[in-house]
């Protein structure tokens, strides 16, 4: 074999090395948006189809070819040249919603990953070099394919091998975390849980506190217990005398997890409905696991908590103080919004309760949000913040980006974000927001809602028609939900509305641009994560 074919070997195992690389980091992503937990990938797999995409797919008739032509390595490598080269630059090139984050975490993983694939590539390769080493570059290059092919089986590999250290790591960082709160006795911690609204009260309300006290509120979206022991471990001051800590759960114990180690004196339940019932299986479920922060609060606490919601107005209280409002549900409601109205300047309304009426402006618009502020002026009058502080906090909150927020662009269109994780209660007040919208024309863009198990196609359907009654134009991206919603919006006989479906965003985008005029107004209702198409 000349010189020429040697080093067009090696250039093609070194693209099929270069994809196996790629494909590594891809799927590694994929396991940290699953929360490093197997199961929750395991899962991702199954409904996702990952494993056997087209590129896989290919790949592995590629691999097959490979071995039935064992004896004609030139044909071989130029298949695997081919698919390896256009499967790296897709890889390389393609954008993410949420790409990974190399943690330390994720670089331990990454690296065992690679010590297995460099294993199994080494024993291809010495089993390739005792004919010559042309068949040893052959056998690398197909090793690295095959691998290629099975790379969920190596990312789910260094995950079980890690996990004895990740966890001796963990429990460092727990018993560091532990120490610092043991350290501040007087710090005043505010749990703050629901299926939705949850971030955005976490917001309002360090706003507002922090009129009078030194606040510390979980950043992003760290709302998991490591996120929790994060936060501690590099935010936490001594000075600061409250830490507002937003609770998640995907499962039952999550949340009184994190309750054993903050020991919150203050808990809020913003809602419990039909969100992540993939992993919670029941509407039960999730109301057990969202009160696992009021369980956890101790006798001279407090919880405040959302009668809106069916499941949680249902839901007896008697460990602890309990206060409850309400926006549409008034009946047991110590705390109610009245007068309200919107405007383009945001929203009017008097809260009234428990000898209280504080009438607040606030740029917010949406019931939801009126409901989440309620929850934060009831916390901060407990802890005797006055009220002429409270209307002036209110009236500066900044809305939370992606969460219901409203901007006009330079070209005179008004832009409705509620992006961030739709759910069937949101999703309705973001569209009577929009329906409320009288010039121009009214667009919602919008993939549907997920995780919302056995009721997911029925909840789109519902949620289909509701479009068709609140906007003129649609257009209906992706094909997760696509069918649910398209069908939802037919369902409603009297709708003039015009119905458009796109696979990709950037496709809507490129869509609407060609259709918006100044004076319309366009809701982006949710935008779904990488693991889902």
């Amino acid at each position: 074999m000349n010189t020429v074919l040697i080093c067009t070997f090696i250039f093609v195992t070194l693209l099929s090395v270069c994809n196996l690389l790629a494909e590594l980091a891809r799927d590694l992503m994929m396991m940290q948006q699953n929360s490093y937990r197997p199961e929750r990938y395991m899962r991702w797999l199954r409904s996702s189809g990952d494993t056997t995409s087209y590129s896989r797919l290919i790949g592995m008739c590629v691999l097959l070819i490979s071995f039935v032509t064992f004896n004609n390595e030139i044909w071989s490598m130029a298949l695997i040249g081919i698919f390896t080269a256009g499967s790296a630059i897709t890889l390389i090139g393609k954008k993410y919603k949420k790409p990974l984050v190399w943690t330390n975490r994720v670089k331990r993983i990454y690296t065992t990953m690679l010590v297995l694939s460099a294993i199994i590539i080494a024993v291809a390769y010495i089993c390739g070099a005792y004919t010559n080493i042309p068949r040893a570059v052959y056998f690398t290059a197909v090793a690295s394919l095959g691998l290629y092919c099975v790379s969920h089986v190596v990312t789910l590999a260094a995950v079980y091998l890690l996990m004895p250290l990740e966890k001796a790591i963990n429990r460092k960082y727990y018993n560091e975390a532990v120490k610092i709160l043991d350290s501040m006795p007087d710090l005043t911690v505010i749990g703050i849980t629901g299926s939705y609204g949850k971030t955005s009260t976490k917001h309002y309300l360090q706003r507002i506190l922090s009129e009078k006290f030194d606040v510390l509120m979980t950043p992003g979206s760290f709302n998991t217990t490591l996120g929790v022991i994060r936060t501690i471990r590099e935010y936490m001051k001594p000075y600061t005398e409250v830490f507002i800590c937003e609770m998640g759960a995907k499962q039952t114990g999550d949340i009184k997890e994190i309750c054993d180690l903050v020991h919150p004196r203050v808990g809020i339940v913003t809602a419990v409905g039909p969100q992540h019932l993939e992993s919670f299986k029941s509407i039960e479920n999730v109301q057990r696991t969202k009160f696992e922060l009021v369980d956890a609060l101790p006798a001279d606490g407090l919880a405040v908590v959302n009668d809106d919601f069916p499941f949680v107005a249902s839901r007896k209280v008697d460990n602890v103080k309990c206060i409850r409002y309400g926006v549409s549900n008034c009946a047991n409601a110590a705390y109610v919004a009245t007068e309200v109205v919107y405007d383009e300047s945001g929203t009017t309304f008097v809260i009234e309760g428990e000898g209280h009426s504080i009438k607040l402006h606030t740029k917010l618009v949406g019931e939801c949000n009126v409901s989440n502020l309620i929850a934060a002026v009831i916390v901060a009058l407990s802890l005797n913040v006055p009220e002429d502080k409270i209307r002036h906090a209110v009236e500066k909150i900044e809305q939370v980006e992606h969460r219901l927020n409203m901007k006009r662009t330079s070209g005179g269109v008004t832009i409705i974000d509620d992006a961030f994780n739709s759910n069937p209660t949101g999703s309705a007040m973001a569209l009577d927001v929009l329906a409320s919208m009288k010039s121009g024309r009214r667009y919602v863009i919008t993939p549907g809602m997920i995780e919302l198990g056995e009721s997911q196609y029925e909840l789109n359907r519902a949620f289909g028609a509701k479009i068709a009654t609140c906007a003129d134009v649609a257009i209906v991206v992706g094909e997760y939900n696509r069918e649910a919603i398209v069908e939802g919006i037919n369902s409603v006989g009297d709708s003039n509305i015009t119905v458009h479906t796109a696979p990709t965003f950037t496709a809507a985008q490129q869509l609407l641009t060609s259709i918006i005029k100044s004076g319309d107004t366009i809701l982006y209702e949710n935008d779904l994560p990488d693991t889902f198409k």
